[in-house]
């Protein structure tokens, strides 16, 4: 029986791409149409054997010498089935990989034995084609972070040299007007410099959210204090820090991935967990650094799929060679890892 495409009614995401597939209908596996078929071949061989060189023997078999046939059959049928799982498990193995790859996940390989043939070597090729999927992919994600960092800095620039000195120069005056006008009116100027002081602070706020100042003028430690200080007052959300004081030298681009993979858990927890605190670490063991933000909420759920934010933290991990974990805590809440080795975030 052949494959057949078959409309479905919602179309079924193929995980990696996120782009619609069609689901495939059931068929017989190969290895079953391919032992019943050597099975069948096997036992009429054995049957044309026996007519050719003895005719008559067919009808007068022995008991003995039934059972004797009967077991050769089986031994050949088995030793047939053993060699066809051997050739053809590399082919099983990419069909069900090919189906849950992952490139935000990378290393997943199909693993080929030393059996040579045909479909090892399909199996080979699939493995070249996604390591080169992989770099790709990399250098794609590469160029698109660095291009929306790159906006993020010149918007940031703009609010901070425009925006907040034009709203900077609206205080003043007010303040001024506020001086020279009737008590009335001196009420009213006030109230609106506190409402454009309110604005200026928001947009420096925006502001430091878009481009870290101290990530980039102080180092990733500062730059941490002061994430999790900004969380503190801004959300509400009484944030535990342990950040190792001799970090190694880091690249530009570790840094980065380490704060906005820092900046983005700790905004799921402010948004989603429910809780009010969380925990932030940064520590140098075994080789490579770990970054760990956990918090006591509701838990992540694995089966809810992944949102925008998770998908962007793996993204951004992939292009350091780092590990990305989401996890449920078992005392409850969610614990996001990151393991980056000190090799990949050398400068």
């Amino acid at each position: 029986m052949t494959r057949r495409t078959v409309p479905a009614p919602p179309a079924e995401s193929n995980g990696s791409l996120g782009e619609p597939r069609a689901v495939v209908g059931h068929y017989t596996p190969l290895f079953r149409r391919v032992a019943a078929l050597n099975a069948a071949v096997v036992i009429g061989a054995c049957v044309v054997t026996i007519l050719v060189l003895s005719p008559k023997k067919l009808h007068s078999f022995a008991a003995s010498e039934a059972i004797v046939l009967a077991a050769a059959l089986a031994l050949v049928v088995l030793i047939n089935l053993v060699l066809l799982r051997r050739a053809l498990r590399p082919l099983e193995a990419l069909t069900a990989l090919a189906r849950k790859v992952d490139l935000t996940r990378p290393g997943q390989r199909v693993p080929v034995g030393g059996y040579q043939s045909e479909v090892t070597e399909l199996a080979t090729t699939f493995n070249e084609m996604l390591a080169r999927l992989e770099n790709e992919r990399r250098d794609a994600t590469r160029r698109v972070l660095a291009a929306q960092e790159r906006e993020r800095l010149r918007i940031a620039q703009e609010l901070h040299d425009e925006v907040g000195q034009t709203l900077t120069a609206v205080l003043l005056q007010l303040g001024r007007s506020a001086r020279q006008a009737d008590p009335r009116l001196e009420a009213e100027l006030l109230e609106t410099q506190e409402t454009a002081r309110a604005s200026l602070e928001d947009v420096r706020r925006i502001s430091r959210e878009l481009r870290p100042e101290a990530l980039d003028d102080l180092g990733l430690t500062s730059a941490l204090v002061a994430l999790t200080e900004r969380f503190s007052q801004g959300a509400g959300l009484k944030v535990r820090r342990d950040v190792d004081r001799e970090l190694p030298q880091l690249s530009e681009e570790a840094e980065l991935v380490i704060y906005r993979v820092a900046q983005e858990a700790l905004t799921n927890v402010a948004r989603h967990s429910g809780s009010d605190t969380a925990e932030l670490t940064l520590t140098r063991s075994n080789g490579g650094l770990t970054l760990r933000v956990l918090d006591d909420g509701e838990g992540f759920d694995p089966y809810s799929g992944e949102g925008g934010g998770l998908r962007g933290m793996r993204e951004r991990a992939v292009l350091v060679g780092a590990q990305l974990a989401v996890m449920r805590r078992p005392s409850g809440g969610t614990e996001v890892r990151l393991r980056m080795p000190l090799g990949a975030a050398a400068s």
